[in-house]
């Protein structure tokens, strides 16, 4: 299987660091086949940032998405502008806080919205609403393993920091999980 997954939002909210953080968990502890490539405005924070991430069983022969299985979301502006290159059948992901005017690209995207911010904050950091929406990702996809992205966040955070996130991961999987049981 091969997975295309765009992460998206703003500089300042960890999208480059929760795409290497499942380029990491994919490569090393789930022994897949990864490229991750990353693009952000010319501001470090508050300007729309990206990063793409293809995990795959077989070799990747070209380092960029042309099929956007999944779009993981933390920003409106974000949502407008990489919403159209989502594939059909694929997944969206999105922060419901920060996402207000959701108006799907077509009829057979599947859109999970998550309070990706309230959950962060209630567990004490706002700043890891990124990891909360990578355990959601685990949870209602196969594209990586929650063995794999604890590995990977253990393995990456600041020291001090690894409880935090691995709790997020955790609120995130469990909020994915009902999700799915939902449906």
């Amino acid at each position: 299987m091969k997975w295309e997954i765009r992460i998206s939002g703003l500089g300042g909210q960890g999208i480059l660091f929760a795409g290497y953080i499942l380029g990491k968990a994919s490569a090393i502890f789930d022994n897949k086949n990864v490229v991750q490539t990353e693009s952000y405005g010319p501001e470090a924070r508050g300007s729309r940032s990206k990063t793409d991430v293809i995990i795959s069983d077989e070799a990747i022969d070209y380092p960029y998405i042309t099929s956007n299985n999944i779009l993981i979301v933390l920003s409106q502006d974000a949502y407008n502008y990489y919403k159209k290159y989502v594939c059909d059948n694929g997944i969206i992901i999105l922060d419901e806080d920060l996402v207000k005017d959701v108006d799907p690209p077509n009829n057979n995207v599947k859109i999970y919205k998550v309070p990706a911010t309230r959950i962060a904050t209630s567990i004490g950091r706002k700043i890891v609403a990124n990891i909360v929406l990578l355990g959601v990702l685990c949870a209602v996809t196969n594209a990586v393993t929650y063995s794999a992205l604890e590995k990977a966040i253990i393995d990456s955070v600041p020291k001090g920091l690894e409880e935090i996130n691995l709790k997020a991961l955790r609120e995130g999987y469990e909020y994915g999980k009902r999700i799915l049981s939902n449906a």
